[in-house]
């Protein structure tokens, strides 16, 4: 459960500065999460918000044209800001925004704030190169960027008040992170490559022929790609599967937002999966109606109950 939450006339001018550059920066750089935590009371969103804005600093610094003893500098700066964050250390005057935000955010709900230490230890796999011969490495890397966003959002999100099996919340957000992931490295595959970058597991890519990469707008000649897409699609769907246990656990507007995020990316994963092809042409996305359409049954319940009668005719 959360911890109680001020109202605004109780947060100081300068910590709703704070929060208002994070949504700023959440809506301009995050339209998937932005479109799922619109469904959030304020101080959940804010919260949200500043989590966003964090880790996608961290982002960023992987990302950029920085050398490789800067970025790895950077991040480690990053460490030593979320270490102050934990301490409370950071005081409503500091003049980063995001530091402010998050540490008040941190201040009102119990945000495991170790979850980004793994963040950046999975931003700096990406900052080194590395590759991922098996799924059970690939994880690895997807729990640090993406599990343990979902164990953070917990944080903010809490359980409800004799949630069934609420103990397991964590390992079902953590898993709902590796389905959003791997659905974004197959989004991303061709982008990615051309980043010199590859994510999906060498033994995977050489069992459907593709180890030549994808730096083209075709398969590699003689791959299977579409086999390789629809075998990765099966993974990530029995992961969405697992992770959707988390629902029921959740307030309803809560597991709206959680249904409306997580919807948008499934219905990516059946687009890729009718063309798979088309990931190498350039980035699948939703238009904004169908967006709108996920976050209208996230917030109706529909997902969370359909889950919890999945759930009980697996125990009959």
């Amino acid at each position: 459960m959360s911890r109680a939450v001020e109202s605004d006339q109780h947060v100081s001018a300068s910590v709703l500065a704070a929060y208002s550059y994070c949504e700023a920066v959440t809506g301009s750089q995050a339209r998937n999460f932005a479109y799922g935590i619109r469904l959030l009371p304020t101080p959940k969103r804010r919260a949200m918000s500043a989590l966003y804005a964090l880790s996608r600093r961290v982002d960023d610094i992987g990302d950029g044209e920085l050398a490789l003893d800067v970025k790895a500098q950077r991040l480690d700066d990053t460490r030593a800001l979320v270490a102050r964050i934990r301490a409370g250390e950071v005081h409503e005057g500091d003049t980063d925004p995001v530091a402010v935000a998050l540490s008040h955010a941190a201040a009102h709900f119990p945000i495991p704030l170790e979850g980004l230490d793994e963040l950046i230890d999975g931003v700096l796999k990406d900052v080194r190169g590395e590759t991922y011969e098996t799924w059970e490495d690939l994880k690895v890397y997807c729990r640090c960027v993406a599990g343990a966003i979902g164990r953070l959002s917990l944080g903010v999100f809490g359980t409800e008040r004799g949630a069934l099996h609420a103990e397991r919340a964590p390992e079902y957000a953590d898993t709902l992170g590796l389905a959003l992931q791997l659905t974004n490295i197959l989004r991303d595959v061709r982008e990615d490559a051309l980043d010199g970058r590859t994510y999906l597991p060498a033994d995977d890519l050489a069992k459907f022929g593709c180890s030549a990469g994808f730096a083209g707008s075709e398969p590699p000649a003689g791959a299977d790609f579409a086999g390789l897409v629809h075998f990765e699609v099966r993974r990530a769907r029995a992961l969405f599967a697992e992770g959707y246990r988390l629902l029921p656990m959740l307030d309803r507007r809560s597991g709206a937002c959680v249904a409306a995020m997580a919807g948008i990316y499934r219905r990516l994963l059946d687009r890729i999966e009718r063309e798979p092809e088309a990931v190498l042409r350039g980035r699948v996305s939703l238009p904004g109606r169908e967006k709108a359409y996920v976050a209208v049954r996230g917030l109706s319940g529909l997902d969370a109950r359909n889950v919890s009668r999945q759930t009980v005719r697996r125990r009959v």
